[in-house]
C-alpha cells in the first residue's frame, strides 16, 4: 500500500515515526507538503499536482495539518477525497475539532463533560458573562490557538475584564471558561484509535504553569484511566468524526472535563511516556480499514 503523510516537515518526530512504522509493515511510505500541492477541481477528473507532477498512485493519507494552515490543509485533504482517497481523518472533522466553539457545542450537545464555557461578541456583556461562568478564576482563549498560545488564566474579575476587552479590541474570537483548580495544573492526554484509547499519559504544567502542554515545559508520565475517562475520550473523537485523535481531559470534581479534541496529536510525549508503539497502531488501523472511495463526507461539507 502507498500511505502518504501530509506535513510540512519529514523531519518532525511525529511525521518520520509514522513513516518508520508503515515501512516496517512493509509499505511504501511518502511525505507531501500539502502546502505546496495544487489541485485541479473538475467534476469528471479531480487531481492535486505537486512540482509538476499528478498525484495519482496513493491509497491512503494521514493529514498532519497544523493550525496555521488548517483551511488550506483541509482543502487539500478533500481535494484527495474526491480522488477516493482514504483519509484516516477527513476534512470536515478536521475542520469541526479546529473550531473549539463548534467541537464544544457538539460535545455539549452529546452530554459530554466541558468545563462551563462561555461565548460572547458585545462588550457590554462581559459582566453577565463571568457571572454564567461562576466568577473568577476563568481561562480566556482564543478560539484559533493551539498548544498552549492565547490561553489565558484571569485570577479575578477585574484581571479577567481587562484581558477580554484587549482581545475584542484585536476582534479576536475567544471563549471563556471556568478553571478546574483540582486538576493541580495537569491534564490527561488519551491517544484514541479507532473506537479505543490505546494509549494515556499525565501532563503536568511546569511549577507556576497553569498549562501542561508540553510544548510549554510540562512534563509527561504513564496514567491508567478510569472507564469513565475512556468513554468520554473514546465518545469525543467519534463525535468529532475522527479515526485517530488526542482527547485532553481534566479530572474535576464532577468527574472527566474535555478541553479539547486534536487532530493531529503529536506522538513524541506519549510514545516515550508510555513505551508504545502509537504510530505503527494507526498504520494498522489503516491496513484494515483503507479502501478506495471509502470517504464518508465525499469531499463535501
Amino acid at each position: 500500500m502507498k500511505i502518504a503523510i501530509l506535513s510540512t516537515n519529514k523531519n518532525l518526530y511525529s511525521t518520520s515515526r509514522l513513516v518508520k512504522a508503515g515501512e516496517e509493515r512493509g509499505h511504501d511510505m511518502v511525505v507531501i507538503n500539502h502546502k505546496q500541492c495544487y489541485m485541479n477541481i473538475t467534476s469528471h477528473n479531480p487531481s492535486i499536482h505537486l512540482k509538476g507532477v499528478a498525484i495519482t498512485d496513493v491509497d491512503a493519507i494521514i493529514p498532519r495539518i497544523g493550525a496555521s494552515v488548517s483551511f488550506y490543509g483541509t482543502a487539500v485533504v478533500r481535494q484527495f477525497e474526491m480522488m477516493g482517497v482514504y483519509s484516516v481523518n477527513e476534512s470536515v472533522a478536521i475542520s469541526r475539532s479546529r473550531d473549539k466553539l463548534r467541537a464544544s457545542q457538539l460535545l455539549a450537545r452529546r452530554g459530554i463533560g466541558l468545563p462551563v464555557t462561555g461565548f460572547a461578541n458585545s462588550p457590554g456583556d462581559t459582566e453577565d458573562l463571568l457571572r454564567l461562568i461562576g466568577g473568577a478564576p476563568v481561562v480566556i482563549k482564543l478560539l484559533e490557538g493551539t498548544q498552549g498560545v492565547g490561553v489565558v488564566l484571569a485570577e479575578t474579575k477585574k484581571a479577567a475584564e481587562s484581558v477580554i476587552e484587549a482581545f475584542r479590541g484585536l476582534k479576536a474570537n475567544f471563549m471563556v471558561q471556568e478553571f478546574i483548580a483540582e486538576a493541580g495544573g495537569a491534564d490527561i492526554r488519551c491517544l484514541v484509535v479507532g473506537d479505543k484509547v490505546v494509549a494515556s499519559m499525565r501532563r503536568q504544567g511546569k511549577e507556576g504553569e497553569f498549562r501542561s502542554n508540553l510544548h510549554r515545559g510540562g512534563s509527561a508520565t504513564l496514567i491508567k484511566i478510569t472507564p469513565e475517562e475512556r468513554s468520554t475520550a473514546v465518545r469525543s473523537a467519534k463525535v468529532m468524526g475522527l479515526n485517530v485523535a488526542g482527547v485532553d481531559l481534566l479530572r474535576s470534581n464532577h468527574g472527566p472535563v474535555v478541553m479539547e479534541v486534536n487532530s493531529s496529536p503529536g506522538l513524541e510525549g506519549i510514545e516515550k511516556a508510555t513505551k508504545k508503539n502509537v504510530a505503527g497502531m494507526i498504520i494498522e488501523f489503516i491496513e484494515k480499514n483503507a479502501k478506495h472511495g471509502k470517504t464518508r463526507t465525499r469531499g463535501t461539507g
